[in-house]
């Protein structure tokens, strides 16, 4: 009988952890079409077609289709990761680091509130040469900004920068609160969205001839 509710008591749990993992991307979803304030999406969408199949393509795929439509997300987790990485290298070669690196749990914590500022500080930079990039597109017959200036620039980095950050705190409650790695599913479930609109485009490019049969094969082996 203890057994029972035991077994009872689990599943509830873990229905309730897949539950809050569901909710949890929905919002990382919906956020991801939510547009910068101050941008034209249909002239965002235009410029961003152009660069189909580029380096920007790729960082478009992670953000879950965030960037080609410059969202409050555009940024996702990459200034997370790419802190991560870095301070992970650090904590082998830099003294005060690896010190806090031995000193367990205590130390660990710390580390973790390093990668967090530092996360800050790449999310800013990256943010405000993009905001600054999508003014530079503002020609006399493309307005993608609507009114450039200091104020969108302030708008643009500070809700980017924030946007990166909701993430990282979503990804967090994701790892404790549901299943797995948090910031694992957000980038992971960000690439599942962009499947249907790649696959799209592979079999358009098929029936145009762009790609051959035994490429497109190829394609879904990799996969």
């Amino acid at each position: 009988m203890t057994g029972g509710l035991g077994g009872l008591a689990k599943s509830t749990e873990l229905r309730q952890r897949v539950i809050f993992v569901i909710f949890a991307l929905l919002i990382f979803r919906l956020g991801s079409f939510i547009t910068l304030p101050g941008i034209d999406p249909s002239v965002m969408k235009v410029l961003f077609d152009q660069q189909r199949g580029s380096i920007l393509d790729m960082f478009n795929m992670f953000s879950g289709g965030a960037l080609s439509r410059m969202s409050i997300f555009a940024l996702g987790v990459m200034p997370y990761i790419s802190a991560s990485i870095i301070m992970q290298m650090m904590t082998h070669v830099y003294s005060p680091l690896i010190q806090l690196r031995k000193e367990g749990e205590r130390g660990r914590k710390k580390i973790t509130k390093y990668t967090r500022y530092f996360t800050v500080l790449l999310a800013f930079m990256q943010s405000a040469g993009v905001v600054n990039a999508l003014q530079n597109q503002n020609t006399a017959n493309t307005i993608l900004v609507i009114e450039p200036g200091t104020l969108f620039l302030m708008i643009g980095i500070i809700t980017l920068v924030t946007g990166t950050m909701f993430l990282v705190w979503l990804g967090e409650q994701i790892t404790q609160r549901g299943i797995g790695n948090g910031i694992s599913l957000i980038i992971f479930s960000g690439i599942v969205a962009e499947i249907p609109r790649a696959l799209a485009t592979t079999f358009e490019l098929g029936r145009t001839g762009a790609l051959s049969v035994s490429a497109i094969l190829m394609i879904f082996i990799l996969l």
